[in-house]
């Protein structure tokens, strides 16, 4: 069975009817021993008495709830709107001020995630920006030489020239999609990082298979100096794909009959892979932004790439528990190191 809740007013009516019957009879009672006339008189002020301070009492209530939640639904609805913070009131322990409180803590948190928000989608639609201006190019290169093809008669020689372009223009295509499925999966958890422990020698050979034959072409000396034995706890597979990455970058950046040296050293709390290069080098002004998503410098844009390697390297490192840092000085190369915690 459901009982009705009751309002202020009525609770307030209840209780003084209560009150008045309980004085009444309480009177009643002690004329019936007394038979006194004096003790209805006073009974009957004491009565009328209770009933003015109830009224007075009620009235100065009412007035006072009705500010509050006037004041509360006001404060709500700017907190809705994000536009004032609740004011502190003067008694810190009266139950107002406990409900403003918890008013501000909660206007606090909705402030955080409104801030959480906006930031996600500025990140949105900067990733979104990028993308569409990384994917312009080769999409309308294809456009361009597929509207070639069909329409004029071409030579051998130029059809395979343009199949060619065709292939490169969908490698970097496949590259960038692949790349932000990588950092897209990282980003938001549903790849996983393992540590495990494991030879870190093991790794860098797998991160160098990927880089030997593009070092050959362009006549660059590589040398590795790696403990065989040296264990370390980290997630093999995207260690590897981090520091290949970094090795990627220094055979792009380093000119023909240049060279590329890999050490890794344990220290006290981490164990550096560092991978330096007799590439250009990079400004200092340069070296905080080219870990952003989709950087590229000025001077680079002929080579290759679209700019996310450094990024998702980061983040593979980073949710390890770990770091990167460079070191680089224009015209004298650079040297990139992976900071892995030991423990």
């Amino acid at each position: 069975m459901k009982t009705r809740p009751l309002s202020v007013k009525r609770l307030f009516l209840w209780i003084c009817i209560g009150l008045l019957l309980s004085m009444t009879a309480i009177t009643l009672i002690l004329f019936s021993l007394t038979l006194e006339v004096a003790v209805l008189i006073v009974g009957a002020a004491l009565i009328g008495c209770a009933l003015v301070w109830l009224f007075v009492l009620t009235q100065a209530f009412g007035k006072r709830l009705s500010l509050f939640t006037s004041e509360l639904c006001k404060t709500l609805d700017n907190m809705m709107d994000g536009d004032e913070e609740p004011k502190p009131t003067d008694n810190s322990e009266t139950l107002f001020a406990r409900i403003n409180h918890r008013l501000t803590r909660l206007y606090q948190i909705m402030q955080a995630n409104r801030r959480k928000v906006e930031e996600e989608r500025q990140e949105l639609q900067t990733l979104v920006s990028d993308i569409s201006h990384q994917v312009k190019t080769p999409v309308s290169n294809l456009k361009m030489v597929t509207d070639t093809l069909l329409t004029r008669p071409v030579t051998e020689a130029e059809r395979i020239d343009f199949i060619k372009g065709v292939c490169s223009q969908t490698d970097k295509l496949d590259f960038l999609f692949q790349a932000l499925v990588k950092t897209s999966r990282l980003e938001t958890g549903v790849i996983r990082l393992e540590k495990k422990p494991g030879h870190i020698y093991d790794t860098v050979a797998q991160a160098m298979s990927g880089i030997v034959y593009a070092a050959e072409k362009k006549q660059i000396g590589v040398s590795v100096d790696c403990p065989e034995n040296l264990t370390v706890a980290h997630d093999s597979k995207w260690t590897a794909e981090a520091l290949f990455n970094l090795l990627d970058n220094a055979v792009k950046y380093t000119p023909a009959g240049g060279k590329i040296t890999v050490t890794v050293e344990e220290w006290e709390m981490y164990v550096e892979i560092k991978v330096a290069d007799t590439g250009k080098g990079i400004s200092e002004s340069n070296q905080a932004a080219i870990f952003r998503r989709f950087y590229r410098e000025e001077e680079v844009h002929e080579q290759p790439g679209v700019g996310i390697g450094l990024y998702l390297a980061r983040e593979i490192i980073a949710q390890q528990g770990g770091y990167i840092k460079v070191v680089s000085e224009l015209g004298n190369g650079s040297a990139f190191s992976i900071m892995l915690p030991l423990r």
